[in-house]
């Protein structure tokens, strides 16, 4: 709705006795896409015309239109805000709609006097909304009982509202390998129903071809207690998850698959055939995890490594970890990236190791041992993801208050971190494991289905990327 903070702090009516034949009041709004969404929500009006773009296209209006009530709602606001203003009391209403309003169209709803009854006290009003190209939108007529009191109220503030669309998010997530081929991809023991499900809803995303390894009778069990097809799948039986995850990694070793993806086991389980030293799928790179994160608040994919296989890195780990996080984003199209390497504070400490080590890859990335990205530490995590608490500070700095990249110190820290945004921020995440022959989706066990399938998204372009290296080193 209108945003009414820019005009007077207090909001006052007319009277019967002051309102002529001939007065008006009007307001213009914009329609957002949010304006839309929030009328669906509080109305409970969700016909695809409004709230369903693939619908809409194929509309006789081919695109998202508005309800038409939410128009109605600023001839509404004009009546309890302006003329008469509170105390005003709705009778009666007739409305015509004229035309469709889409989102970018710039309304203007006026309203005029045009009779007053004095038995009653009461106003008809003519009504007409125009958009910005002075078309009709609606035309009506609206009667209200008039206030016979002044009132002058101040104006009050409205809370701020955001929107968290997942689904919206989740398809910004998946778009990430839009126009790239389906990979094949070995799954490890894919034995509940949402490694299960997120691995068939990135096949049916068209993102991977899956290769399920695990006991096939539970796979098989687990599909069909859950209707779930597995057309295009194939199967390999593993008696156990030790030998799922073994199998697993020997197909990506082999190079059968083009990347792995972690099903119900437990995470050491199927790392421990990873880093295997004779069969795993080592490099000469640490291998170090990635959370990249939605986070609803945030204006950009956050980067949150490592938070699930490195306990209590060392400053080698790290350098590692920082670079192999710099290199997903130079695949994901951010060619600079800003890495913020987090402390509990700013300064540099002798009694914080987490301190001397930020400074040390700070210098290490001057000295060209880590490229590719712009780093800055010891930062705070206020300081690294807003510039408010910057300034504030007095941090003057390129990465601070707009970080790509969040290094943490441990693993607590970085699990704890990347949990409390999914859990109490509703952060959308993807994890991928890097530093491997092959990139490994590894996801908690908790995490969902579309989690996963986000996750499948990310291997899929960092394995294109591969494929592009492999052939340039070749040729």
């Amino acid at each position: 709705m209108p945003n009414e903070s820019s005009q007077t702090p207090c909001i006052e009516n007319l009277t019967y006795d002051e309102i002529r034949i001939g007065d008006s009041a009007s307001l213009s709004h914009t329609l957002k896409p949010q304006d839309i969404q929030l009328y669906a929500i509080m109305s409970g009006d969700v016909d695809p015309a409004h709230v369903d773009p693939e619908y809409a296209g194929s509309s006789m209006f081919r695109e998202v239109i508005a309800h038409g009530m939410w128009g109605g709602s600023l001839i509404s606001t004009v009546l309890g805000t302006r003329l008469p203003g509170p105390g005003a009391i709705y009778v009666d209403q007739s409305l015509h709609f004229l035309r469709p309003v889409a989102i970018g169209d710039t309304i203007t709803a006026t309203l005029t006097c045009v009779k007053k009854i004095d038995r009653n006290k009461h106003l008809v009003l003519d009504c007409l909304c125009v958009n910005q190209d002075g078309h009709e939108v609606i035309r009506g007529s609206a009667e209200v009982k008039a206030p016979e009191e002044k009132i002058k109220r101040p104006r009050l503030s409205l809370p701020e509202i955001t929107i968290s669309d997942r689904k919206i998010r989740y398809t910004r997530l998946i778009g990430t390998a839009k126009n790239l081929a389906p990979i094949p991809m070995s799954v490890a023991h894919p034995c509940d129903a949402e490694s299960l499900k997120g691995a068939l809803m990135a096949r049916d995303e068209g993102l991977i071809l899956p290769v399920l390894v695990g006991p096939e009778a539970r796979i098989r069990g687990v599909a069909e207690q859950l209707q779930l097809s597995l057309h295009d799948c194939r199967i390999l039986d593993t008696p156990h998850s030790h030998a799922s995850a073994e199998l697993a990694v020997q197909l990506a070793r082999n190079g059968e698959v083009e990347a792995m993806m972690k099903g119900s086991l437990h995470t050491d389980e199927l790392m421990s055939a990873v880093v295997d030293k004779v069969h795993g799928l080592r490099t000469a790179r640490r291998i170090s995890h990635l959370f990249l994160m939605d986070v609803p608040t945030y204006p950009r994919p956050l980067m949150i490594t490592d938070a699930a296989i490195n306990v209590e890195p060392t400053l080698e780990c790290k350098a590692d970890i920082v670079q192999n996080a710099i290199d997903l984003a130079h695949v994901l199209g951010i060619a600079e990236p800003k890495v913020a390497l987090l402390a509990a504070v700013e300064t540099v400490n002798p009694k914080m190791r987490a301190t001397l080590e930020a400074a040390a890859l700070c210098k290490m990335a001057d000295r060209g041992q880590i490229s590719g990205g712009l780093l800055d530490g010891p930062l705070a995590f206020d300081n690294a993801v807003s510039l408010v608490a910057a300034r504030t500070k007095g941090i003057h700095s390129a990465v601070a208050g707009q970080a790509d990249i969040l290094v943490v110190p441990d693993i607590e820290s970085g699990n704890m971190l990347a949990k409390q945004l999914e859990y109490l921020a509703n952060a959308l995440s993807a994890g991928v494991v890097l530093g491997a022959r092959v990139p490994i989706v590894l996801t908690s066990r908790a995490d969902t289905a579309e989690t996963r399938s986000a996750s499948c998204a990310i291997a899929v372009v960092m394995a294109h990327a591969r494929r592009k290296q492999l052939q340039a080193s070749s040729s």
